[in-house]
């Protein structure tokens, strides 16, 4: 990881002076360094709570953009420092717009055969060795924040208040806007009136933009369910309570949570995404350990989902006849949970006509809310800050359309193909949001 420290600008190739008033001409200028700064940080992706690199890259490129930078901001539970930063530009009075981009990347190994794709292997917090990957995109968000804040600074006439930008950590663990908040980020730095984002994906084209009025993402919820039983020889089950037995009674009982005791015009969602048990195959283990992940948009189904995964993990334990002291343990966990994500129907508004006026009315299209969820919605602190995320296309557009055409669609964010076509993706992200932010701004 500290070759990545080669990358980081002492000063930047872009310059601000002698350069056209105009964004579309301010951002071709700085484009092809802004791909081979995408294409550096792909290659170098980081794990949440680990973002040291990335996070120190972006604060040079905010420092030699004219903004003061301030990082290390966020405190996480267990009192560690996150790698969050917070770039401000004050341009005389008016409104605190803040952006924001994550920085984290995921356990994924690349596969998509770029010549810039990761190599890099890390520790899980398991102390397993797992491959890294920017498999959700982050390093476009990072990239494309570097161009807004070189864009917005070179723009200053057009535009009048403060402008926050920042670089939040551990997104897809998503504490890392928790831990921000937990840092007194708007108490030491202001807090402002409205709050957006960006965040690409595979099904747009680059060159397009989508926008979700309304709740947008869902809210995701994680436990932890432990089975325990009573451990034993393979050759003797009836001496012992098998916990493996009753982790697969649970797995398959837990489908009838979303599917007979929700209503279906409410969508929820319950996936095992991990499970662990057991050293040996002769052996009856004393417990076996599950890692959930729960979505909804309402707090009726959040509840629904909650009293399910609490019965039938105890209905388990009761029909395998475990003692009251080893019944089935649930836990909630808050600092892995995250509220939905409610786009301020006024604000989104107001973001669609810029970036309707900025890419032209073809290139913007109403999308549907889905079940993936972000954090970006804890720093509208519980709806007292207008926040709006919109969808930043990334797809090749010749590739899509043959993915169309078949009835197919191409790899998403969080697999190991996910391959956003950086030229386009990076133009429209920069120009979009440069956009809307000095609409917001005037």
């Amino acid at each position: 990881m500290r070759a990545f420290s080669a990358l980081l600008p002492i000063v930047s190739l872009f310059s601000f002076t002698a350069i056209a008033q105009d964004i579309p001409a301010l951002v071709d200028k700085q484009l092809g360094e802004l791909v081979q700064t995408y294409k550096g940080i792909h290659a170098h992706p980081e794990l949440s709570h680990h973002e040291e690199q990335t996070s120190a890259l972006l604060a040079g490129e905010l420092r030699n953009a004219g903004y003061t930078v301030t990082e290390h901001v966020g405190k996480y539970p267990d009192g560690s420092q996150a790698y969050g930063l917070v770039g401000i530009l004050k341009n005389g009075t008016g409104p605190t717009l803040l952006v924001r981009a994550d920085m984290d990347a995921l356990p994924v190994v690349e596969e998509t055969g770029v010549s810039y794709a990761s190599h890099v292997k890390a520790k899980n917090p398991a102390g397993q060795e797992v491959g890294v990957m920017h498999a959700c995109g982050h390093d476009v968000h990072v990239t494309t924040m570097v161009g807004v804040a070189r864009t917005m600074a070179a723009l200053k006439s057009q535009w009048h208040g403060t402008l926050m930008l920042v670089g939040q950590p551990s997104e897809e663990t998503i504490d890392g806007a928790k831990a921000m908040m937990a840092d007194h980020l708007y108490e030491r730095f202001g807090k402002p009136d409205i709050a957006i984002a960006l965040h690409d994906t595979s099904t747009l084209a680059a060159g397009q933009v989508g926008m979700t009025s309304g709740p947008a993402l869902a809210s995701s919820i994680s436990y932890d369910v432990t089975m325990r039983g009573i451990g034993g020889h393979g050759s003797t089950p009836q001496a012992g309570k098998d916990p493996i037995v009753m982790a697969a009674e649970f797995i398959v009982e837990l489908q009838t949570v979303v599917s007979r005791s929700e209503d279906p015009q409410d969508p929820a969602v319950i996936t095992v995404g991990d499970i662990h048990g057991g050293t040996k195959r002769n052996i009856i283990p004393n417990e076996v350990k599950m890692e959930l992940t729960t979505r909804a948009f309402s707090d009726k189904a959040r509840q629904t989902i909650f009293d399910g995964i609490t019965r039938t993990a105890k209905g388990v334990g009761v029909a395998a006849g475990v003692p009251e002291n080893l019944m089935p343990v649930v836990k909630l966990l808050e600092d892995e949970s995250t509220p939905v994500l409610y786009n301020d129907p006024a604000l989104s508004l107001r973001v669609k006509a810029a970036l309707v006026k900025a890419l032209g009315a073809k290139n913007v299209s109403e999308t549907p809310r889905i079940m993936g969820s972000e954090d970006f919605g804890v720093l509208g602190d519980d709806h007292k800050i207008p926040v709006t995320m919109f969808w930043l296309g990334a797809a090749d557009p010749a590739k899509l359309a043959a993915a169309q055409a078949a009835g197919k669609e191409l790899p998403g964010p969080h697999t190991s193909k996910f391959e956003p076509l950086p030229e386009p993706t990076l133009r429209t992200g920069v120009t979009a949001m440069s956009s809307v932010a000095i609409a917001l701004l005037q």
